[in-house]
């Protein structure tokens, strides 16, 4: 069973830095790409950024979030990164670690790690 736990949440000032992290265990050779995803109560969950794992220089990032949010991926630990730089108190919400399996089968999700940007 594959599963993914995160990392690296916190509280931080507005301005601040954080660095998310996320490890997968199990068979990760089913997966194609990682990513996070972030929810606020009320709202949808939506798209922070992905990477390729077959191709690191294959990556999505969110058009607002572009220039502060960078993901990047370890493959040797199966490990992803989701650098947050320049937080504003909009950034606050829960941060999901997302997995892809190959073929279209189900998203794996880790548990969520909250990250909160005080003014």
């Amino acid at each position: 069973q594959l599963q993914l736990v995160e990392s690296g949440g916190g509280l931080v000032q507005a301005g601040g830095s954080l660095r998310l992290s996320c490890t997968a265990s199990g068979p990760t050779y089913r997966l194609r790409a990682m990513g996070w995803y972030r929810q606020v109560p009320g709202k949808q969950r939506e798209l922070v950024a992905s990477i390729s794992l077959r191709n690191s220089r294959i990556t999505n990032v969110a058009d607002s979030l572009k220039g502060r949010f960078t993901i990047s991926r370890d493959n040797a630990k199966d490990t992803v990164y989701l650098q947050m730089n320049s937080l504003s108190p909009e950034d606050t919400a829960v941060y999901y670690c997302n997995a892809k399996p190959l073929g279209g089968d189900t998203d794996y999700w880790g548990q969520g790690t909250q990250v909160t940007v005080s003014s």
